[in-house]
């Protein structure tokens, strides 16, 4: 089994930026993908960005250019940096590893408002 905490979520002006991490324990070397997915209120679930193995990263259109993922070995996390963040950034957002099983984290709230 894999459990992924986040951290990192808050309320943020238009325009200001935070880091999300997901911090992984336990069954960890199996994982082949970790990725953020976000939610909103009355709408679907959707991709973030992710990150595979050996580093390929994938990214939705509405956050390319502002949002990165990236990875820590040594700590067992994967990072979003999120920047120039707009009203619509504004979800709860979930971590999510990869192996023969998929793993969620608890989700932490981000909120963009002046």
């Amino acid at each position: 089994q894999v459990h992924l905490v986040e951290s990192g979520g808050g309320l943020v002006q238009p325009g200001g930026s935070l880091r999300l991490s997901c911090a992984a324990s336990g069954s960890i070397g199996s994982i082949y993908v970790m990725g953020w997915y976000r939610q909103a209120p009355g709408k679907q679930r959707e991709l973030v960005a992710d990150i595979a193995r050996y580093g390929t990263t994938n990214y939705a259109d509405s956050v390319k250019g502002r949002f990165t993922i990236s990875r820590d070995n040594a700590k067992n996390t994967i990072n979003l940096q999120m920047n120039s963040l707009k009203p619509e950034d504004t979800a709860v957002y979930y971590c999510k590893a990869v192996s023969t099983m998929v793993f969620w984290g608890q989700g932490t709230q981000v909120t963009v408002s002046s």
